[in-house]
Protein backbone atom coordinates (compact mmCIF):
# COMPACT_ATOMS: atom_id res chain seq x y z
CA UNK A 1 0.00 0.00 0.00
CA UNK A 2 1.24 3.65 -0.54
CA UNK A 3 -0.11 6.67 1.03
CA UNK A 4 0.49 10.62 0.30
CA UNK A 5 -0.42 13.03 2.94
CA UNK A 6 -0.16 16.68 1.92
CA UNK A 7 -1.45 19.63 4.11
CA UNK A 8 -3.21 22.73 2.02
CA UNK A 9 -3.08 26.37 3.68
CA UNK A 10 -6.20 28.73 3.10
CA UNK A 11 -6.31 32.42 3.99
CA UNK A 12 -9.81 33.96 2.97
CA UNK A 13 -10.04 37.48 3.54
CA UNK A 14 -13.36 37.60 4.12
CA UNK A 15 -15.39 36.14 7.44
CA UNK A 16 -17.10 33.10 4.58
CA UNK A 17 -16.09 32.02 1.80
CA UNK A 18 -15.87 28.62 -0.40
CA UNK A 19 -12.94 27.82 -2.57
CA UNK A 20 -12.99 25.15 -5.31
CA UNK A 21 -9.99 23.29 -3.83
CA UNK A 22 -10.49 20.20 -7.24
CA UNK A 23 -7.24 20.99 -9.11
CA UNK A 24 -5.17 21.05 -5.80
CA UNK A 25 -6.65 17.81 -4.82
CA UNK A 26 -6.24 16.45 -8.17
CA UNK A 27 -2.39 17.72 -8.74
CA UNK A 28 -2.00 15.52 -5.14
CA UNK A 29 -4.12 12.13 -6.40
CA UNK A 30 -1.57 12.59 -9.59
CA UNK A 31 1.27 12.73 -7.71
CA UNK A 32 1.07 10.09 -5.37
CA UNK A 33 0.65 7.82 -8.47
CA UNK A 34 -2.27 5.76 -7.03
CA UNK A 35 -4.13 4.17 -9.01
CA UNK A 36 -6.56 2.61 -7.21
CA UNK A 37 -7.46 3.82 -3.38
CA UNK A 38 -9.28 6.50 -1.46
CA UNK A 39 -8.60 10.41 -1.01
CA UNK A 40 -9.55 12.05 2.32
CA UNK A 41 -9.59 16.05 2.26
CA UNK A 42 -10.38 16.94 6.02
CA UNK A 43 -10.68 20.56 7.07
CA UNK A 44 -8.38 20.60 10.01
CA UNK A 45 -10.12 23.86 12.11
CA UNK A 46 -13.56 23.87 13.87
CA UNK A 47 -15.24 26.70 12.02
CA UNK A 48 -14.04 25.21 8.25
CA UNK A 49 -15.58 22.83 6.60
CA UNK A 50 -14.82 20.64 3.50
CA UNK A 51 -17.82 19.16 1.15
CA UNK A 52 -18.37 17.98 -2.19
CA UNK A 53 -21.43 19.71 -4.35
CA UNK A 54 -21.50 21.74 -7.47
CA UNK A 55 -19.66 24.56 -8.72
CA UNK A 56 -22.33 27.06 -9.58
CA UNK A 57 -22.06 30.84 -7.92
CA UNK A 58 -26.23 31.19 -7.37
CA UNK A 59 -25.50 27.60 -5.01
CA UNK A 60 -22.79 29.35 -3.38
CA UNK A 61 -24.78 32.04 -2.37
CA UNK A 62 -27.48 29.96 -1.78
CA UNK A 63 -25.69 28.64 0.64
CA UNK A 64 -24.67 31.82 1.91
CA UNK A 65 -27.84 32.52 2.55
CA UNK A 66 -29.08 29.33 3.80
CA UNK A 67 -26.79 29.03 6.39
CA UNK A 68 -26.90 32.51 7.93
CA UNK A 69 -30.62 31.45 8.56
CA UNK A 70 -30.18 28.54 10.15
CA UNK A 71 -27.20 29.66 12.25
CA UNK A 72 -26.73 34.00 12.67
CA UNK A 73 -23.66 35.58 13.19
CA UNK A 74 -25.21 38.39 14.66
CA UNK A 75 -26.47 39.13 17.62
CA UNK A 76 -23.20 37.31 18.72
CA UNK A 77 -24.80 37.99 22.26
CA UNK A 78 -27.66 35.24 21.45
CA UNK A 79 -24.61 32.30 21.72
CA UNK A 80 -23.09 31.09 24.85
CA UNK A 81 -19.77 30.06 23.64
CA UNK A 82 -19.14 33.80 22.65
CA UNK A 83 -19.63 34.61 26.62
CA UNK A 84 -15.87 33.21 26.35
CA UNK A 85 -14.51 36.56 24.11
CA UNK A 86 -14.67 35.29 20.74
CA UNK A 87 -17.49 35.85 18.60
CA UNK A 88 -17.81 32.72 16.29
CA UNK A 89 -20.25 30.28 17.41
CA UNK A 90 -21.93 30.55 14.48
CA UNK A 91 -18.96 29.39 12.72
CA UNK A 92 -18.83 26.33 14.55
CA UNK A 93 -22.81 25.59 13.97
CA UNK A 94 -22.12 26.33 10.27
CA UNK A 95 -19.24 23.64 10.00
CA UNK A 96 -21.58 21.40 12.02
CA UNK A 97 -24.32 21.55 9.24
CA UNK A 98 -21.66 21.47 6.33
CA UNK A 99 -19.48 18.20 7.22
CA UNK A 100 -15.89 18.03 8.42
CA UNK A 101 -14.58 15.97 5.40
CA UNK A 102 -14.95 13.91 2.89
CA UNK A 103 -13.67 10.77 1.17
CA UNK A 104 -13.47 10.42 -2.58
CA UNK A 105 -12.97 6.66 -4.66
CA UNK A 106 -9.63 7.25 -6.68
CA UNK A 107 -9.97 4.81 -10.12
CA UNK A 108 -7.56 4.65 -12.41
CA UNK A 109 -5.79 7.28 -11.06
CA UNK A 110 -8.11 10.20 -11.11
CA UNK A 111 -11.01 11.19 -8.60
CA UNK A 112 -14.01 8.95 -9.20
CA UNK A 113 -16.79 11.97 -9.14
CA UNK A 114 -20.34 12.25 -9.87
CA UNK A 115 -21.50 14.50 -12.85
CA UNK A 116 -20.65 18.51 -11.68
CA UNK A 117 -19.16 17.02 -8.19
CA UNK A 118 -16.34 19.15 -6.82
CA UNK A 119 -14.55 19.67 -3.44
CA UNK A 120 -14.69 22.92 -1.75
CA UNK A 121 -13.14 24.24 1.27
CA UNK A 122 -15.72 26.09 3.36
CA UNK A 123 -14.42 28.57 5.68
CA UNK A 124 -16.92 30.26 8.57
CA UNK A 125 -14.82 32.44 10.36
CA UNK A 126 -11.32 33.30 7.90
CA UNK A 127 -9.02 35.91 7.74
CA UNK A 128 -6.49 34.15 9.24
CA UNK A 129 -4.01 30.80 7.76
CA UNK A 130 -6.07 27.47 8.18
CA UNK A 131 -5.19 23.99 7.02
CA UNK A 132 -6.80 21.00 5.20
CA UNK A 133 -5.38 17.69 5.39
CA UNK A 134 -5.06 15.50 2.21
CA UNK A 135 -4.41 12.00 2.25
CA UNK A 136 -4.50 9.51 0.00
CA UNK A 137 -3.80 6.06 0.42
CA UNK A 138 -4.33 2.67 -2.36
CA UNK A 139 -2.22 0.89 -4.67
Amino acid sequence: MKFLTEYLTFNVPSRRGFVNITPEVRKLVERSGIKEGLCLVNAMHITASVFINDNESGLHQDYERWLEEIAPHEPVSRYEHNRTGEDNADAHLKRQVMGREVVVAVTGGRLDFGPWEQVFYGEFDGMRPKRVLVKIIGE
